[in-house]
């Protein structure tokens, strides 16, 4: 008998952990697979990370599983405001870890919203039952979508702009379908001409701030509110003035400006720089100075 009643408090027992495992592992966030996870990839990992990104407000693109400009510039972002070592935006197991520990990835929830075509927000403290849009509202906004698609394709014109074509597409291309709210990928091109031409030669940093800069004249009342505006103002920029302007720039250029879109500003507000070395201009020598990145001195 006392061997029975030890049996079968041995399975009781044995069950009470199976039970609690299990109730555990049912309330613990889906995990990531082994893989780190980079710009060009697709799949359910991506699902993942976006879905992670956006519970937190880092991510507010769409979760289509396809890691293009916008999650990289969230991940970055993310890996940044956690203190990751390398911020790279590549998604490995540091990365994963501090996502996994600092969000919550409700996969059935997800997959049903995608499985539906559902647009959706996935912020941390919102009611799931709260963040689907119902199907009238979602056939607007794609009929409002297609419709702006229209207008810029016949806004285009027979220009030949690489990017411009891809905005006509029906089915727009990974960088086009990414970029930053706000700005057309004309906009991204024209930055990355300006800082190409202008700060090719300087450090990275220095780059970022060139950006950083034409953005900084773009939210100030005394500069047109416009890129094309910013950039092409009478006698604004050397590089306009003297034809480097339109030399292809690098992809160097263009993540300085995906940066300087995302926040980071070296020149710390600057809206003039110069380059002490060459600079005649008894005006912008008597502009107060904020610091200096390579060979430019940024300006107040």
């Amino acid at each position: 008998m006392d061997k029975a009643r030890f049996m079968k408090q041995i399975v009781l027992i044995f069950s009470i952990v199976l039970l609690v495992s299990s109730l555990l592992t049912a309330g613990k966030s889906e995990a990531f697979t082994s893989q780190v996870i980079q710009r060009g990839a697709t799949g359910e990992d991506v699902v993942e990370l976006q879905a992670r990104l956006q519970y937190n407000g880092f991510y507010n693109g769409k979760i289509d599983g396809v890691y293009g400009w916008g999650t990289y510039w969230a991940v970055r972002n993310f890996q940044s405001q956690f203190g990751v070592k390398k911020v790279d935006g590549l998604v490995g197991e540091q990365t994963k870890k501090l996502l996994v520990q600092k969000t919550k990835y409700y996969k059935e929830f997800v997959q049903k919203q995608l499985q539906q075509g559902n647009q959706f927000t996935h912020y941390g403290g919102k009611p799931l039952d709260q963040q689907t849009k119902a199907p009238a509202q979602r056939s607007s906004q794609k009929k409002t979508a297609q419709g702006a698609k229209e207008n810029q394709k016949s806004q285009s014109g027979t220009s030949g702009n690489q990017s411009g074509n891809q905005q006509g597409n029906q089915t727009p291309k990974q960088t086009a379908a990414n970029m930053p709210g706000g700005f057309s990928s004309n906009d991204i091109q024209l930055l990355s001409q300006a800082v190409y031409s202008e700060a090719r030669g300087e450090p990275y940093e220095g780059q970022v701030a060139i950006a950083a800069v034409i953005l900084n004249r773009l939210n100030n009342p005394t500069f047109p509110n416009t890129i094309a505006g910013v950039i092409f103002e009478p006698l604004a920029f050397t590089a306009v003035a003297d034809g480097q302007f339109y030399m292809a720039p690098n992809e160097t250029a263009k993540k300085a400006v995906f940066d300087a879109i995302n926040g980071w500003d070296p020149s710390e507000s600057a809206i003039y720089y110069f380059n002490p070395d060459t600079a005649t201009s008894p005006w912008i020598w008597g502009r107060p100075q904020i610091k200096r990145i390579g060979k430019h001195i940024f300006c107040e």
